[in-house]
């Protein structure tokens, strides 16, 4: 008899507790291949499609389109072992709906595995055992005589909210526990439950095919004389005061509740401080014409954001007290010696900051292609995790924007932020005559428990240098 296995939402990178469901891959029936790609979600740092570890007939689908899961709940189950191609037939409880077809392993089968079912420890994105892909079919869902259902706890597939009818949730004759994976779609329900001690496989839900939800577990809750602790944010909601006609609530979810959090988390820990300077930046101008025109027109173009970036590499070189990071609970300066460069980028999606790699090792056109390909990335939303993370300093071009500066807050745990304004033709002394420049100001935002402000004036100062004669860095190569 097949053995039906759920599979959980993987940890898809660091500091991710939840993601949201974008677009099934399978639908409930179908069978699937070990580390075949079943889902499509959306972290708040890319959008990633997630493998199933397990080969077999797909029981169950958790979460609809648009709904958010956090990583550890369940998104599927799948039948694995011989008879994985009909479990509907030999398992199923037949609910008939749109996603019918749902089913649970008994637990003394299911601890005979006939070993037809393959499986992958496999489930981060990237990994897995490149088993080939299985031709993909629907199996029908075979309704079960109430007789039979009666043995069988059936797992719904989760796909909308029902309406729910009220009634004995808590299942009497049981005296332990029934193996398999537990019926419940939502974190919360799962956590009400943690909180007050219920044990969800004791409990028969009121929803669809057995469906637990909260009122279940709060019913149970107060059969057992269990104060419904976790029942706050129902009261908390009832005695706050109504929302204004005109008023909009947007949820801080996602990558919006993700730079909430940082930006929050920045602001309470790290004691920044801000020095800027305004540059005449028309000879840095000057030089990239120069190289653009020397590499002909076929070659590809070296960009602002390359230059800038390559000055703050040199810059970092001899002040290495900004590439450095806080260990809090160690007390410890953390200084780094590689260069992994940051920069901000606004999407559709919202402000992201991808990582050039190695960026003290590039060239301007070596940083310049990175750049241009991690920006192209960026705005079609196929940025992995691990091109979000890791960076050491941030640069920050909100001259985009048409801004002359800004105050920008660190981005935790790095030590420092490098802001860029608008590049505007102003009226500047230049050699002793006043003339119209193109000028833009520099501002420096720093962690001040790394370094003092005669450090950070003297990284910014010798950038500005940079900016104002590119030759100046001539005598770092």
């Amino acid at each position: 008899m097949a053995e039906v296995k759920e599979f959980t939402l993987p940890d898809l990178g660091e500091g991710l507790t939840e993601a949201e469901v974008v677009r099934w891959l399978v639908e409930v029936g179908e069978v699937v291949a070990v580390d075949q790609p079943v889902v499509e979600v959306e972290t708040a740092k890319a959008m990633v499609e997630v493998p199933c570890p397990y080969g077999g007939v797909v029981t169950a689908r958790y979460g609809a389109e648009g709904e958010e899961l956090a990583v550890g709940a369940p998104l599927l189950t799948v039948a694995v072992g011989a008879d994985a191609s009909a479990p509907a037939a030999a398992e199923g409880s037949g609910s008939g709906g749109a996603d019918g077809v749902v089913a649970e392993a008994d637990g003394a089968d299911a601890a005979e595995d006939g070993g037809a079912g393959e499986t992958s420890g496999a489930v981060l994105v990237g990994y897995g055992t490149g088993a080939p892909p299985a031709r993909r079919r629907r199996v029908r869902p075979t309704p079960v005589p109430a007789a039979a259902a009666g043995q069988v706890n059936g797992v719904a597939s989760g796909y909308g909210r029902h309406a729910v009818t009220p009634e004995v949730p808590v299942r009497a004759e049981a005296a332990e526990p029934a193996p398999g994976p537990v019926p419940v779609i939502s974190p919360l329900v799962r956590r009400l439950a943690r909180q007050n001690g219920v044990e969800l496989r004791m409990l028969t839900g009121s929803g669809p095919d057995g469906l637990i939800l909260r009122a279940d577990v709060e019913r149970a809750i107060g059969a057992a004389g269990a104060p419904a602790a976790a029942a706050e944010p129902s009261a908390a909601a009832a005695s706050a005061p109504a929302a204004d006609a005109g008023e909009v609530r947007i949820p801080l979810r996602g990558l919006r509740g993700v730079v909430a959090d940082k930006m929050s988390r920045s602001r309470r820990e790290i004691p920044e401080a801000t020095c800027w300077v305004d540059v005449d930046a028309t000879e840095l101008l000057a030089a990239r014409r120069a190289m653009n025109e020397a590499g002909g027109p076929d070659a590809p173009k070296i960009s602002l954001l390359a230059l800038l970036a390559r000055i703050c590499t040199a810059a970092l070189a001899r002040y290495p007290e900004l590439n450095a990071r806080v260990d809090t609970e160690a007390r410890e300066i953390v200084r780094l010696e590689r260069v992994h460069v940051g920069f901000a980028a606004q999407t559709d999606r919202g402000l992201v900051v991808p990582v050039v790699r190695d960026a003290h090792a590039r060239s301007a056109e070596s940083l310049s292609e990175e750049l241009g390909r991690l920006t192209g990335a960026a705005r079609d939303g196929s940025l992995t995790p691990g091109e979000l993370t890791g960076s050491t300093f941030t640069l920050n071009n909100y001259g985009v924007f048409g801004v002359d500066g800004s105050t920008p807050i660190i981005n935790h745990p790095e030590a420092a932020m490098l802001g860029v304004g608008r590049i505007i033709p102003k009226p500047w002394v230049y050699e002793g005559e006043l003339a119209v420049r193109q000028v833009t100001q520099l501002s420096l935002t720093f962690d001040h428990r790394v370094c003092d402000g005669g450090v950070a004036g003297g990284f910014l100062r010798y950038v500005a240098d940079c900016v104002e004669q590119p030759a100046v860095l001539l005598r770092g190569v």
